[in-house]
C-alpha cells in the first residue's frame, strides 16, 4: 500500500523509519523508476522509500514549460504502487512556497551554476536547490537518490549538502535510456516523430566523443565530434563540455563527464556520460 500524503502536516506526522527518497516533479517513467529502485536497496525491505511529486515553479524562467509541464498524477501513483513506494508526498505550491509563493530566502547554489545549463536558465539551479534543500529538511531522508541525466543538478546538489552539512547521503542514479539510446525524460513526450528521431544524434555525438576519449584525443577534437553529430542533423548545440566529475573546467587524467545540451523543435534535451580523460 502507498500512501499518499499532500501536505506538511500529514507528512510530519507519517511514522518514521529509515528512509530514501526521490524527488520528482511527476511525469514518471522508467529512469524514476530505477530511482525508486535503488532507494529501496538503499533502505532495505524494512525501510521506508518517499516520491515526492512537485512541479516546481521556482526552477522555471519566464516563457519556460511551467503551465504545460506534463501532469499524469494517476499513472505516477499506480506506478508508485506498482514500485512498493511506502509513500508519495504531494504537497500543493502554497503548503511549500507559502499562501503568496513568494519565499524571501532561497539558496545560493555557488558560482558553478551560472555555467552551462545556469548560463542558459539564469536563476534555475536556485529555484531547484531551494526546494530540494526544503523538502530534505521536511522528509529527513538518510539517503537521497538523484538521477544522472540531470548531471549539473546532482552535482550541485551534493555541494550543497557537503557545504551546508545536510544529514543525507546523496545517491547517484545512471541515466537510463530507451532501447534506441534516447536518455529518457519527462520532456520527451513533447517530441514528434521527426524529431524524436533527431534527438538520437546526442547520444551518436556522446559515443562518438567517447570514443576518441578512450583513444586519448584531445578536448577539442571530443567536443567537435560531438557537435558534427548534431549538425548532421541540423542541431546547434547550447553547449558541449567536457569536464572533471565534479565539473571542473579542466579535467585532469582519469574520470570525466562529456555534457551535451540542444533544442530539437523547440525541446530542451540534456545528456552525458562518463568518459576517461
Amino acid at each position: 500500500m502507498t500512501d499518499v500524503l499532500t501536505s506538511i502536516d500529514e507528512l510530519c506526522a507519517y511514522p518514521t523509519r529509515t528512509r530514501g527518497l526521490v524527488m520528482t516533479m511527476g511525469a514518471l517513467h522508467e529512469g524514476h523508476l530505477s530511482l525508486i529502485d535503488l532507494a529501496r536497496q538503499q533502505v532495505g525491505a524494512d525501510g521506508q522509500v518517499l516520491v515526492s511529486i512537485f512541479v516546481n515553479p521556482l526552477q522555471f524562467g519566464a516563457g519556460e514549460d511551467f503551465s504545460r509541464y506534463p501532469r499524469t498524477w494517476d499513472a505516477d501513483l499506480a506506478a508508485c504502487r506498482d514500485r512498493g513506494v511506502d509513500a508519495v508526498f504531494a504537497p500543493a505550491a502554497s503548503d511549500i512556497l507559502g499562501g503568496d509563493g513568494d519565499m524571501a530566502v532561497t539558496v545560493d547554489p555557488g558560482p558553478l551554476a551560472a555555467l552551462y545549463e545556469g548560463a542558459a536558465r539564469p536563476g534555475h539551479f536556485r529555484g531547484v536547490l531551494t526546494i530540494v534543500l526544503k523538502v530534505l529538511n521536511l522528509i529527513r531522508p538518510q539517503y537521497a537518490v538523484f538521477g544522472e541525466k540531470d548531471y549539473q543538478q546532482l552535482v550541485l546538489i551534493r555541494r550543497m549538502v557537503r557545504d551546508l552539512d545536510v544529514p543525507v547521503t546523496v545517491v547517484p542514479g545512471p541515466v537510463v535510456r530507451e532501447p534506441d539510446g534516447l536518455a529518457m525524460s519527462s520532456r520527451n513526450v513533447y517530441l514528434d516523430g521527426a524529431d524524436r528521431s533527431r534527438a538520437l544524434a546526442l547520444h551518436r555525438g556522446l559515443l562518438a566523443g567517447a570514443a576518441l576519449a578512450d583513444q586519448g584525443a584531445p578536448q577539442a577534437a571530443i567536443t567537435d565530434a560531438v557537435e558534427r553529430e548534431l549538425g548532421d542533423d541540423d542541431i546547434v548545440a547550447d553547449y558541449v563540455a567536457l569536464t572533471g566529475p565534479d565539473l571542473e573546467l579542466v579535467p585532469t587524467a582519469g574520470d570525466g563527464r562529456l555534457l551535451v545540451a540542444a533544442s530539437v523543435g523547440g525541446v530542451r534535451l540534456l545528456d552525458n556520460c562518463g568518459v576517461r580523460t
